[in-house]
């Protein structure tokens, strides 16, 4: 056991610099991916973290059926290490990838709880991570209030970058007026909001189009267009292996200068194994001039080596799509700190 805990001590400690404190600018840590013979700099902006206990049984099931041996023999292991922020790093570290942003989630009867005080426990260890705030819509008319004072009160602090939305999973529609609350806190604090477009394979989610279609959100898209928008999965049909409301997304961003769009998800092995989609996605959105609003995440890490492998299958998407290296480039690295931290 001891030899296990000096091995842990190391593995933060080669992944953190000297100093875990928070903070507030975003530094170049020289990690470098290679797209067309160019060295590029990339950040995931869709991370997600948590435990195994904080995940609904029927949601366990399903992770359980999607492991790969040996991973499932010892499923609540395997995720909490996965889960883990020494994990992620270590991946983000085997990607080259310089920053990662981890996600809050309030969506315990779907996909899980990952408050965002967890999150702040876990990105306050490493500089290279940032969070993403969330909200919980349990019993709304009654705690609203609390709710979003805890809200602000994360977004207040440094490393925490945005607002993280899943309606499909939290079971509420996108133009439901009584959380457009959410949307006034974001303004307070210059915070773009990232909302999940498009159906989930997650059990017991909505997925009819109030909950799901984008087109949903063009109002509270126009009322807030100080507020800036990331479209999640551009809409994406995760049950069908389809594009989906995809061309909404592009409707959407090319109407509004407040919104824009990220492919995470989307492109892995299992919602698009022929890599057919992923392409057509990246060039429609390259023909229709939004590179410079396209963000790069994965919503990794889900299994050892996501990370990795979804950057691998976008560098290759990209390339079949005619994507030159600084428009790789704009979409892997710049377009976020275009966004995140140029406005600050």
């Amino acid at each position: 056991m001891r030899k296990i805990g000096v091995v842990i001590l190391f593995l933060i400690f080669s992944c953190a610099s000297t100093s875990a404190s928070i903070i507030p600018d975003i530094i170049d840590w020289g990690h470098r991916i290679e797209y067309l013979g160019e060295e590029l700099k990339a950040i995931d902006m869709h991370i997600h973290t948590g435990k195994w206990d904080d995940i609904p049984k029927d949601m366990q099931g399903s992770i359980k059926n999607n492991l790969v041996s040996p991973f499932d023999k010892a499923p609540e292991l395997s995720v909490n290490w996965t889960l883990s922020p020494v994990s992620i790093m270590l991946q983000l570290n085997q990607s080259n990838i310089n920053y990662g942003v981890l996600m809050a989630v309030y969506a315990p009867d779907t996909v899980g709880l990952t408050t965002n005080e967890f999150v702040k426990s876990r990105i306050k260890l490493f500089p290279r991570l940032y969070g993403m705030a969330s909200v919980s819509v349990k019993n709304w008319k009654n705690e609203k209030e609390s709710f979003l004072q805890n809200l602000s009160e994360h977004l207040a602090m440094n490393k925490f970058i945005g607002v993280k939305m899943a309606h499909p999973h939290m079971g509420i529609a996108f133009n439901d007026k009584q959380y457009y609350d959410i949307y006034e806190v974001a303004r307070k604090h210059n915070a773009p909001v990232y909302i999940h477009t498009g159906n989930t394979p997650a059990p017991n989610s909505r997925t009819d189009p109030p909950a799901t279609d984008p087109a949903y959100l063009e109002e509270a898209i126009e009322l807030y267009q100080d507020v800036k928008f990331i479209l999640g999965h551009t809409g994406y049909d995760f049950h069908n292996h389809e594009l989906g409301y995809f061309e909404h997304c592009i409707e959407l961003a090319l109407k509004y200068d407040n919104v824009y769009l990220e492919a995470s998800a989307l492109g892995s092995a299992g919602s698009d194994p022929d890599g057919v989609n992923f392409p057509v996605i990246l060039r429609r959105i390259k023909e229709s001039g939004l590179i410079s609003r396209l963000i790069y995440g994965s919503d990794g890490p889900q299994y050892p080596g996501f990370i990795k492998d979804y950057l691998s299958r976008t560098l290759i998407a990209m390339e079949t799509a005619g994507y030159t290296t600084t428009e790789a480039q704009a979409v892997l690295y710049d377009n976020f700190i275009n966004l995140y931290f140029d406005d600050k």
